[in-house]
């Protein structure tokens, strides 16, 4: 087995193909790693989420990264990571395009709201109808996979 770097189109298309990966996030020297649904559209990846620990931390520093990987029963394995800026889509005047873009990406996955809409705690979710929309700029693509 060997592994080798990727090029960007692949990188891409591997984004395209996917729509789990685990968002990176930094506040005070302290890492922060979440799992987040999401649609590639362009230089966009495109998330839903509630209010929480991780909107908080790229309000405060919206350097990101998002890491997709796929693990083949051969042992075989790509993994793939989007550097990037945190761009929040509020719901008010001068956001509705993207908003509804943001919107119609996702929405063509099933359960597209989870796991930004699911939270530990029932009783706090419910009481919240606060929800955002928001997209990771990327920045920078690099990925790596193990070939046989």
């Amino acid at each position: 087995m060997r592994v080798q770097t990727m090029g960007n189109l692949e990188c891409t298309k591997f984004l395209e193909a996917h729509r789990l990966g685990h968002l990176a996030c930094c506040i005070d020297n302290q890492p922060y790693v979440v799992p987040i649904y999401y649609a590639l559209r362009n230089i966009y990846v495109y998330s839903f989420t509630m209010p929480g620990k991780k909107v908080d931390i790229m309000r405060h520093n919206p350097r990101v990264s998002l890491l997709v990987e796929e693990i083949a029963e051969d042992g075989t394995w790509k993994s793939v990571i989007a550097a990037g800026h945190f761009e929040e889509l509020p719901d008010r005047i001068g956001f509705k395009i993207e908003l509804d873009h943001a919107w119609s990406e996702l929405s063509t996955h099933v359960n597209w709201w989870e796991p930004g809409s699911l939270k530990p705690d029932a009783e706090t979710t419910s009481s919240h109808s606060d929800h955002l929309f928001y997209r990771i700029v990327i920045d920078e693509l690099s990925g790596r996979e193990a070939v046989d």
